[in-house]
């Protein structure tokens, strides 16, 4: 599952910030990371001088590494970045793409850089974002896969962020919290428009003991060795309670599918991750979960 992860870097000290994690799967897996870097022509000066900093990065990741079993490639691709990562993951079988928050644009409140905005709404690859920091500390090694939040609605697209949580829990020591939040109420159609309905409070304790039931089952059979794996139930808003949750615990990483019940088609465009993504100083894992 996370045997082929590809690394996407773009000449910035900032997207060097996603090797901790790179070296924890790498250490995890055994994978095999593909360090890729995209200019405007492979055979131009540019090219060459990207040909250049690509393997000094490989370079630098192998010094940082402790596994044998583990192996790196470099790929360099002339076009534009989103297109070319999304053409390579795809034509590839890459499992994963691991790429930071930012990078030439510099640093802002959690304000997707345009390449990456560009493959978060495209791709059909699980992806991570590390979160940049301005200035992150040269003694700082937070592991990403520590302690992970993930939401789930009791959608069957919602749990296809399970299996990957699964495999971590089989290779990591992570504390894995899933999530789960109870709407008050619901928006309705009516004669005079677009309505919101409360649930009333037997109704909510019904759909909690439904979600609890639920909760109990995959928390068996994503258990590891190394893992650990709790659940919490709220009620509220979901997105103002994810966010609230992952601050709360301190949570490392917030891993979910990019749709449940909406079933927009376009990934990521659903209210709650988009409230997600631009609000949330956190580090995200998407898995899509594209209509059928």
């Amino acid at each position: 599952m996370y045997k082929k992860i590809l690394v996407p870097l773009d000449g910035s000290k900032i997207a060097r910030q996603v090797f901790p994690c790179v070296v924890e799967m790498l250490n995890a897996f055994g994978s095999e990371a593909i360090l890729v870097g995209v200019c405007d022509s492979e055979e131009s000066e540019e090219g060459q001088a990207c040909r250049i900093y690509i393997h000094n990065e490989a370079e630098q990741l192998k010094n940082i590494m402790k596994t044998s079993a583990a192996s790196l490639k470099t790929v360099i691709l002339g076009g534009k970045p989103a297109e070319e990562i999304i053409r390579y993951a795809e034509e590839s079988n890459v499992d994963i793409i691991i790429i930071s928050s930012h990078g030439r644009s510099g640093i802002k409140p959690w304000s997707v850089g345009s390449t990456v905005h560009k493959v978060l709404h495209r791709v059909c690859t699980p992806l991570i974002i590390v979160k940049a920091k301005e200035k992150p500390e040269e003694s700082d090694e937070t592991r990403l896969f520590n302690r992970i939040l993930v939401p789930l609605d009791g959608s069957e697209r919602g749990a296809r962020i399970l299996p990957y949580m699964a495999a971590l829990a089989q290779k990591l020591k992570v504390e894995i919290i899933l999530f789960h939040v109870v709407e008050m109420g619901k928006h309705v159609h009516t004669i005079g428009g677009l309505e919101y309905v409360r649930f009333n409070d037997q109704d909510i304790d019904k759909e909690k003991e439904k979600t609890q039931s639920y909760l109990d089952g995959i928390t068996s059979n994503i258990s590891g060795l190394k893992s650990t794996v709790k659940y919490e139930i709220r009620v509220g808003d979901s997105a103002e309670e994810i966010i609230k949750l992952a601050a709360e615990k301190d949570c490392s990483l917030i891993a979910m599918s990019s749709h449940g019940h909406s079933g927009i088609a376009g990934w990521a465009y659903g209210s709650v991750t988009s409230k997600i993504i631009h609000s949330l100083n956190k580090s995200i894992m998407f898995v899509p979960s594209l209509s059928t």
